[in-house]
């Protein structure tokens, strides 16, 4: 049987203790549904303790849901959204980006996972011209898909460039957490200060049930977004459950024990690894992820124990997640058991 914990995402891992019990308080007599009750109060309050008080912001269900909506809101149909290749919004969300916003998404070269300005100036172009999309929305992720994460000065730069020509920064913080702690800032000092103008921020993959939440540091960015959310089939009814996972999130540091933790067993887990003739590290290890280039034939064998994904069949590099619930046992057993496979492969 293959162990219960692997290192294949950190949405494998359980749910935080703190946010069940915080779901268990909120079972308690009947509240107003669709957002109107003390929890979602609550929950919002700890938003702008964090970011700011004249923040917006709304719960769904999903990171798929959450960047999807925040561009409908930034956007309208003949725009275009600049990102990353390998950005989550154009290789993992079946198309819903272009579905919903009718947007086409522009994918450009970004090394180590990171879109920088001279990639996104050259797409800069077409401006005015009836026969070209306008580029509207510069999205970024943070941290990266690769594991990376952006400094401030590059954010900064970003920022800087899109607001110069009338567009907007959109942030994908699926995993805003583990690179918030990586750079040991607070959540506005890595978003909001920086000059993005929407954050998707993530819950789910830090210890959450399920539950994501659309930042607006630009009020009036989401005058309509009540409607947007509702069409979009993301206003839940029972929101006090998802709101109450949040207010847990961001009471005494949860968001950030949980995310030093996922990062501190992925720094154990590269330096485990590094240590294994065949074994590359590929990108620099900098949040909750480690990419490794393993010989093919170890790949197969390695699964059969533990499951995780494949990143590049061509190049034979594979992902390792670290989540909040990873042990240091959890990393030594794996570490062994990836040494005993690669070991036995012929040269």
């Amino acid at each position: 049987m293959k162990p219960i914990r692997s290192f294949a995402s950190d949405n494998n891992a359980v749910v935080h203790p703190e946010v069940l019990e915080a779901i268990r308080h909120a079972n308690e007599g009947h509240a107003v549904g669709y957002g109107d009750d003390p929890h979602t109060e609550s929950a919002v309050g700890k938003f702008r303790e964090q970011f700011g008080a004249d923040v917006e912001v709304f719960f769904v269900f999903n990171g798929t849901a959450a960047n999807t909506l925040s561009l409908q809101a930034l956007t309208r149909p003949f725009h275009a959204v600049l990102c990353p290749e390998l950005s989550h919004i154009y290789t993992d969300e079946c198309g819903a980006p272009e579905r919903f916003t009718g947007c086409k998404l522009v994918p450009l070269p970004a090394p180590a996972g990171k879109l920088t300005v001279e990639a996104v100036a050259e797409a800069y172009h077409g401006i005015g011209d009836q026969h070209h999309v306008q580029p509207r929305v510069i999205s970024i992720t943070q941290a990266t898909e690769m594991g990376t994460v952006y400094k401030s000065a590059e954010i900064e730069e970003l920022a800087r460039f899109a607001h110069e020509r009338e567009m907007f920064l959109h942030m994908d913080g699926a995993r805003i957490s583990n690179a918030v702690a990586a750079e040991r800032l607070t959540l506005r000092q890595a978003t909001r200060d920086l000059g993005v103008d929407v954050l998707s921020f993530g819950g789910t993959k830090n210890g959450l049930m399920g539950a994501e939440a659309v930042v607006f540091f630009r009020p009036n960015l989401a005058q309509d977004f009540l409607f947007v959310r509702k069409q979009g089939m993301q206003l839940a009814s029972k929101m006090r459950y998802m709101s109450a996972q949040m207010e847990a999130l961001l009471t005494n540091d949860l968001w950030r024990r949980n995310a030093e933790h996922a990062n501190r067993m992925a720094q154990l887990l590269e330096q485990a690894i590094r240590k294994i003739p065949g074994i590359k590290i590929v990108y620099p290890v900098q949040a909750n992820g480690v990419f490794a280039q393993i010989p093919r034939e170890a790949i197969e064998k390695i699964q059969e124990q533990y499951f995780f994904y494949v990143w590049s069949e061509a190049e034979s590099v594979v992902r390792w997640m670290c989540s909040f619930d990873t042990t240091e046992e959890d990393v030594r057993e794996f570490a062994k058991f990836v040494e005993k496979v690669v070991g036995a492969v012929p040269n």
